[in-house]
């Protein structure tokens, strides 16, 4: 069995963090009625324009409580949580396309609600996925690239045995491991560092189980993992 393993040196940057995992087994993630994706990423955009109270985008809530945690472990310089990358193309007025239909659900969930969201293909893990501090030397292709850019001794990642998963937290994406049309089985996290919104939290993992399970079918799992609740089977 694979496991998701939050470690101690994750714990000891982001004691009050929450971690919220979707399991979803059996979907159809193929592409067949595009403009159903692109009304529900139309739609989030809309909703998301209530995260912007302050003139200056980064002084804004949501996104400055990922800019300060950024702060807290090494990051590639530029390195920006997905979340501010996505609110940022809304506030400069760029929409947001179609990739496959499960990226496009969690796009618009972390939208509505302001929370990073990230997927992996369950059956492309090696080993066990865990949450951790980089040792420096994982290998990482990410989209666009064919070159090895490991993370930095340190780096907040996901990883399993043969290389990183996600660098610098939720910035950017394996190749090996990201969500494709021939995604049968998937492991979605949502992330929470503001621990004033965990009822938000768990609204975003309710809708986007329910949303994935009315359009892709499939069964799924909900869990949210903290300090004192570490280890969940994958597989």
């Amino acid at each position: 069995m694979k496991k998701f393993i939050i470690e101690d040196a994750f714990w000891e940057v982001f004691p009050e963090a929450k971690i919220g995992i979707v399991l979803f087994k059996g979907i159809n993630n193929q592409i067949v009625d595009i403009e159903t994706y692109e009304q529900m990423l139309l739609s989030a955009e809309k909703e998301a324009n209530i995260f912007f109270i302050e003139p200056e985008f980064s002084n804004n809530p949501v996104i400055k409580v990922w800019r300060d945690a950024f702060q807290k472990f090494k990051t590639k310089k530029g390195a920006r949580s997905s979340i501010e990358a996505l609110l940022r193309r809304v506030n400069n007025g760029n929409h947001i396309g179609t990739i496959n239909p499960l990226v496009d659900i969690y796009n618009s969930i972390s939208l509505k609600y302001a929370l990073p969201c990230g997927g992996e293909d369950i059956d492309n893990f090696v080993g066990d996925v865990k949450l951790t501090k980089a040792i420096g030397d994982e290998y990482f292709v990410t989209l666009g690239s064919d070159e090895d850019a490991p993370p930095f001794e340190g780096e907040i990642v996901y990883k399993d045995d043969a290389g990183a998963i996600c660098r610098c937290w939720n910035w950017r994406e394996s190749v090996r491991t990201m969500l494709t049309e021939k995604t049968k089985n998937a492991f979605m996290c949502i992330e929470l560092v503001d621990e004033k919104r965990e009822e938000v939290l768990i609204n975003a993992l309710r809708e986007l189980s329910e949303t994935t399970q009315k359009h892709l079918g499939g069964l799924f799992e909900i869990f949210i993992l903290d300090k004192s609740n570490q280890v969940i089977e994958i597989t």
